[in-house]
């Protein structure tokens, strides 16, 4: 029977692979902190469930190593532990408005609710540092259901700026949402304006359109 730790420690690795979208039995280990061959036990259990696979490549100069990745069954498995049921019950909900309102009221619905979200963010986040800020909306974004964090942007005198960050989202919480009715994503780059009112928000990676993640360069406006 498999062990808590043990079920922990594959959770971690599946966790990895959909912030890194690919490594090495190495460099699991390595940000694992655990020894390569308790890792290559725990792939091979992985690879048994089918959760993850895995291609040779050459890197650098020796044999060609394994590097592996989260299999459809694995992305699907993560998928459904954000609550993917919660989210099959919200588009049923929003299919039957639109048969009942119209899809255009619909969407005038959802943009209410993220102007609602916008403003309890807001709120919450307060007007300290904008690394504070975001650190916070990070928070509040993990509480609910995402692989979120952030990062700020290397200038080009290799120096982090202090007004310029990267803001990530690993999965979507509400991806069947956003799939049936993709005005939910205008409608969380909106919000996330709102909640940022001194920066500029940009999207620049995006799950729907095939991407591993949503991204957001958020950077303070200038004067």
């Amino acid at each position: 029977m498999e062990t808590s730790h043990q079920s922990s420690t594959k959770q971690d690795i599946l966790n990895l692979l959909l912030k890194e979208v690919q490594a090495t039995a190495l460099q699991l280990a390595t940000a694992l902190k655990i020894s390569p061959q308790a890792i290559r036990r725990h792939l091979k259990d992985l690879e048994g469930e089918e959760l993850i696979i895995y291609s040779s490549e050459q890197i650098g100069m020796g044999r060609p190593q394994h590097v592996y990745q989260l299999s459809n069954k694995g992305k699907e498995r993560l998928r459904r532990e954000v609550g993917d049921s919660y989210g099959q019950f919200a588009v049923s909900l929003l299919d039957t408005l639109a048969e009942t309102v119209g899809r255009d009221q619909v969407s005038t619905i959802l943009q209410k609710q993220w102007q609602r979200k916008a403003e309890e963010y807001r709120q919450r986040l307060g007007k300290g540092a904008l690394h504070q800020r975001v650190a916070t909306l990070v928070e509040l974004r993990i509480a609910e259901g995402f692989m979120a964090e952030y990062h700020p942007v290397e200038t080009s005198d290799s120096q982090l700026a202090e007004d310029k960050f990267i803001f990530l989202e690993h999965n979507c919480a509400i991806s069947n949402v956003a799939e049936s009715f993709p005005s939910v994503c205008g409608h969380e780059l909106e919000m996330f304006a709102a909640v940022l009112p001194d920066c500029t928000v940009e999207r620049t990676q995006w799950i729907i359109n095939g991407e591993h993640r949503c991204g957001y360069l958020v950077q303070a406006r200038k004067g």
